[in-house]
């Protein structure tokens, strides 16, 4: 059965309301803890491919001006991206997240280089006139149902400035990173919390050649790639401006 606007826009509110939810427990994912505590040698890959992303991370953008971090989430990107900006513009829905984020960057002294903006990715629309030197996202894209994926990186390639980066991170397929119980159905997975609550929420996974095409459709240059096991990553490029 073909899903209707009013049947996406009902899924997305959930999704919204769990990652609010999920705020206090989602650094046990990313730190591996508790449940998702995968073993010794599962947890070790995880950590060093960590390290590689973020290594990425840094050659991908590098000494910039600006960045404008969409769906930040509690900072763990967050921190390495205000070492490499002299200020980032940070959008979340999720205010709970936000607050762990800002005591992230009060903790490395980096806070006043950071300005969050809770608004809804989905309702975002960039301000004329304001480019910034690099757009990333962490775990989002994944979470951008195919309907409305055109809308939202069409908003990216207007929001990064001509000659600008896009840096892209996002889980791979297949998703050995993925919570205890999650439960896959098409585009859209059933996801449960420490306390039993379940939501469900939109988990695509897409391969480093889908990502390229879809940034090339764009009109940006993307070269994407995957670690060995949890992730996929892109670097796009936007044209320069023409004289």
């Amino acid at each position: 059965m073909k899903r209707t606007n009013d049947d996406l826009s009902a899924v997305l509110g959930e999704q919204r309301t769990y990652y609010e939810a999920r705020a206090p427990e989602y650094d046990d994912w990313w730190q591996r803890r508790g449940r998702y505590d995968c073993g010794a040698e599962a947890n070790a890959r995880w950590f060093a491919e960590v390290d590689e992303v973020h290594r990425w991370l840094v050659e991908a953008i590098g000494e910039v001006d600006s960045v404008l971090e969409i769906a930040g989430g509690t900072g763990n990107f967050t921190v390495q991206l205000a070492r490499l900006a002299k200020r980032v513009t940070v959008l979340d829905a999720a205010p709970a997240t936000v607050a762990i984020a800002r005591q992230r960057l009060e903790r490395a002294g980096l806070a006043e280089r950071v300005e969050h903006r809770v608004v809804d990715v989905f309702e975002w629309q960039p301000i004329e006139g304001k480019r910034y030197d690099a757009v990333s996202f962490s775990f989002w894209l994944s979470h951008v149902p195919a309907a409305r994926r055109a809308e939202f990186l069409g908003k990216v390639a207007r929001a990064v400035a001509p000659g600008g980066v896009v840096a892209i991170v996002d889980s791979a397929r297949p998703s050995r990173s993925a919570p205890p119980g999650d439960v896959q159905r098409g585009e859209l997975q059933l996801r449960q919390l420490d306390d039993g609550r379940q939501f469900e929420i939109v988990k695509r996974y897409d391969t480093p050649a889908e990502l390229e095409a879809e940034l090339a459709a764009h009109g940006l240059v993307a070269r994407a790639a995957r670690t060995e096991r949890y992730f996929v990553y892109c670097k796009a490029t936007a044209p320069p401006l023409q004289t």
